[in-house]
């Protein structure tokens, strides 16, 4: 069976009565407004309309600033890739920034990479969650119908785990997350949105995390970022063709 993209379901409204069922008591679906520092200088970036990818996401995603610095530059800088992450996101305020904050309006980049949710987990459900990444790419798709767009499933997490302990074990991650990513996986039509899982490349041979990769069971360390560019690198390349 042919799998529809999401702008194309729309524009013959073989979605719109689901989705507007599913959004309408879904809060992890209303923007919340993220007019902050950060989102003002985005808005200066953007407006130089030189963004061929751009990555949205939280403070995992904004730390390609940070600790992911150096495989940032050597993967996706040469790209003119732009960061739009921002730490404490959840879908709710992506969506503001990309709607009412109007991050996009200035760019036509060729693919987006997105990787939001793990913010979310605290008060909403696994399907609300994936409801809000949902609603995130039929917004994206809305406003940059040639754009591509790579969903990257939500990284696994600690949960409950002490602080002094080194490693976090399999049965302490979150485990909201493989739910979330369970629904998120089939809003790829491999045509215009794509999912990848790349997960499992953050735990060790036990399924558990390690401090090197994670020092808190939830942002990534250098190495982590060398992880996660390496796993994504040549599809980014691939599909921004």
């Amino acid at each position: 069976m042919i799998r529809l993209s999401l702008a194309v379901a729309f524009a013959f409204g073989l979605l719109a009565p689901s989705f507007a069922q599913e959004t309408k008591d879904n809060p992890a679906v209303k923007p919340i407004n993220r007019d902050v520092p950060r989102h003002k200088e985005f808005l200066k970036v953007v407006a130089k309309g030189e963004a061929d990818v751009i990555f949205i996401g939280d403070s995992i995603t904004q730390g390609w600033e940070g600790a992911g610095k150096k495989a940032w530059a050597e993967s996706f800088a040469p790209l003119k890739a732009v960061n739009l992450g921002i730490g404490g996101d959840q879908t709710g305020h992506v969506l503001w920034r990309i709607t009412d904050g109007k991050e996009l309006e200035p760019i036509k980049p060729k693919l987006a990479v997105m990787m939001i949710g793990t913010n979310n987990t605290g008060g909403h459900s696994a399907e609300q969650i994936a409801g809000g990444i949902k609603a995130i790419v039929a917004e994206l798709q809305k406003q940059k119908p040639d754009m591509k767009i790579l969903i990257l499933g939500v990284f696994p997490r600690g949960g409950g785990i002490a602080k002094d302990e080194a490693v976090c074990p399999a049965d302490k991650l979150n485990k909201k997350i493989g739910a979330i990513n369970e629904i998120a996986a089939k809003l790829a039509d491999d045509k215009k949105v794509f999912y990848t899982d790349i997960g499992a490349k953050f735990l060790n041979k036990d399924g558990g995390l390690e401090r090197k990769v994670m020092p808190d069971l939830l942002h990534l360390s250098e190495e982590g970022y060398k992880i996660w560019a390496k796993a994504i690198e040549a599809d980014v390349n691939k599909l921004m063709k």
